[in-house]
């Protein structure tokens, strides 16, 4: 079973109206591992890639790479693993083949995630949300820290067709830097 949600980047220092301007924020669906003991240690991985390699140019490009380390990630289920449904990869651009993906049925590293128009809310079968907020920064100025926001499990509305107001009636369990929602969220492995 999936655990569907949503992501969306925006500025931190906008206001309320700027950041309810669709055009400003970058939406993401991710279909499976949404919970946030996932999603969390993804954005940390993500932030900590970013800050060493100084990267970060804001929202669309934080969602961008997002997604491009969710999809290698997921690639990896499928390459090499001996079994009927993985990919021969001897080179990067194997993958790219569609020939030598004929015979898998559905790869999820292709049909994993979207963007979405952020005015058109979410599906309504997601169960969790999220706001990941930057900072505005320059890119050349010391990393500084993000701040999320996670919503309780399914506590906003969610029917069938666009719910474009989830995010806006979302009840959030957690509102504050990423590396303490990692910590106040996020179990500790056995």
């Amino acid at each position: 079973m999936s655990t569907r949600s949503q992501l969306r980047f925006i500025q931190r220092s906008e206001t309320a109206d700027e950041q309810s301007e669709t055009d400003r924020i970058a939406q993401i669906y991710r279909h499976s591992d949404g919970y946030p003991d996932s999603v969390l240690r993804d954005l940390v991985q993500l932030k900590q890639l970013l800050d060493e390699t100084r990267t970060e140019r804001g929202p669309a490009y934080a969602a961008a790479q997002f997604l491009f380390l969710d999809t290698l990630s997921t690639m990896t289920l499928y390459v090499d693993e001996g079994r009927d449904r993985s990919i021969h990869a001897d080179q990067p651009s194997d993958l790219l083949e569609p020939d030598n993906m004929e015979h898998l049925d559905q790869p999820m590293f292709l049909l994993g995630h979207g963007v979405e128009n952020p005015a058109d809310g979410i599906h309504g079968d997601e169960e969790y949300l999220y706001v990941v907020e930057l900072p505005t920064r320059n890119p050349f100025e010391e990393p500084s820290e993000w701040t999320v926001k996670v919503s309780g499990h399914s506590a906003f509305p969610r029917w069938d067709g666009p719910t474009e107001e989830a995010f806006d009636r979302a009840s959030w369990q957690f509102h504050g830097p990423l590396e303490q929602a990692l910590e106040e969220l996020v179990a500790e492995p056995a």
